[in-house]
């Protein structure tokens, strides 16, 4: 029983998920279905808090603050509504969910340490 669900879901799965991590800095763009049956994109740019999930049920909680709001969305990462995720900054977390974020206010509850990734010619040079 196990193997046939896991057959079910392997044809909804994306062929090349995004891959994001908890503290990156993201845009996200999505597929809204108008009244008229027109679609349009529509942006939501803010930092990754959370993923959870495994599979077709695999997600991520986007925060971002709006006119000193904070507002969380979730999204499913293999969801066919998701056209785009693009990673705008890196951040560098020790924690798995960043939940302690919703209370901080101002500059501070956006501000991340910017992951430094060094490629394997930079590593070479330094070791020199």
């Amino acid at each position: 029983m196990n193997q046939l669900i896991k057959d079910i879901e392997s044809k909804h799965l994306k062929a090349e998920p995004p891959v994001i991590r908890v503290g990156d800095t993201v845009k996200v763009e999505t597929i809204i279905q108008e009244a008229s049956g027109k679609e349009r994109s529509q942006h939501f740019e803010g930092l990754i808090i959370a993923k959870a999930g495994t599979g077709v049920n695999e997600t991520f909680r986007v925060r971002r603050i709006f006119q000193g709001i904070g507002i969380e969305r979730t999204f499913l990462v293999h969801s066919p509504k998701i056209r785009a995720v693009k990673i705008i900054r890196s951040g560098r977390t020790r924690r798995a969910k960043l939940y302690f974020l919703r209370s901080r206010i101002g500059t501070k509850a956006t501000r991340l340490r910017n992951l430094q990734v060094q490629t394997t010619q930079e590593k070479s040079n330094s070791a020199d």
